[in-house]
């Protein structure tokens, strides 16, 4: 399935890193910031912050630090981030879409465009490799949390779309404004979700070689490392056998 290979081998690499944990918790504390600035600063009636916290959760950020994200938005003196989606080419001809957050435009457009050069890639304009994508809901829950036919029908219940099943989560996509509803269906049958956000879903995917895996992955290592960036998604399909060599 397009797209499930791409967002599980991010996530993993991120969330196998410790050491990333405080930058993981800020870029948590930013979106949740965000969210509550872009409506009400109650989760119950605001569908972005509830799932930006939910999210959080979903990582083990404490509740101290999720309340103080959510109370940075009614702050006089709280910078004003702007989404900016910045998209780009990676080795091996990979289509690649920058998701960040910012105070600062000039900055973090200079910052991406570098770490794309300095990794054998380079940065297109906006719309570049957007087209290659749907924009979707993605919702995540570890596969302990049933067998494939108990998650597809509690997908198919809550109005989801398609679902991604294998030994280590369930994908579950929607459309993108049924994310919010749909989520909050499946915490009735499933609890809360690994990870619930809009995503960008490939129509097509390109195979990467164990030469260019090394350095795609390094690239995207780099962006993720970036304070400013919050997401990347890919149109790669790189083998496990390869990932397994990359270590």
């Amino acid at each position: 399935m397009a797209g499930h290979s791409k967002f599980k081998n991010i996530m993993h690499r991120k969330g196998a890193q410790d050491k990333k944990r405080s930058k993981l918790f800020s870029k948590l504390s930013r979106e949740i910031t965000v969210a509550a600035k872009s409506g009400m600063p109650d989760p119950d009636m605001n569908p972005r912050l509830r799932l930006a916290v939910n999210s959080a959760k979903a990582e083990s950020m404490p509740k101290d630090n999720i309340q103080r994200a959510i109370d940075r938005a009614t702050s006089s003196d709280e910078e004003n981030y702007e989404e900016i989606r910045l998209e780009g080419f990676g080795p091996g001809g990979v289509s690649l879409i920058v998701e960040t957050l910012t105070d600062n435009r000039n900055r973090t457009v200079s910052d991406v465009r570098s770490i794309f050069s300095k990794s054998g890639g380079n940065m297109g304009e906006s719309g570049s490799v957007s087209h290659g994508f749907e924009r979707l809901g993605l919702i995540v829950y570890p596969a302990s949390v049933g067998d494939g036919n108990k998650v597809l029908e509690a997908a198919l219940e809550a109005g989801a779309e398609d679902l991604q099943s294998d030994d280590e989560s369930h994908e579950i996509w929607t459309a993108p404004d049924d994310l919010h509803a749909v989520a909050t269906e499946l915490e009735k049958s499933l609890g809360e979700a690994t990870s619930a956000k809009l995503a960008w879903r490939p129509t097509i995917e390109v195979t990467v070689e164990e030469e260019d895996a090394g350095k795609l992955m390094s690239l995207i290592d780099t962006l993720d490392d970036n304070d400013d960036v919050q997401t990347v998604w890919g149109n790669y399909d790189v083998s496990d056998d390869v990932m397994e060599r990359l270590g």
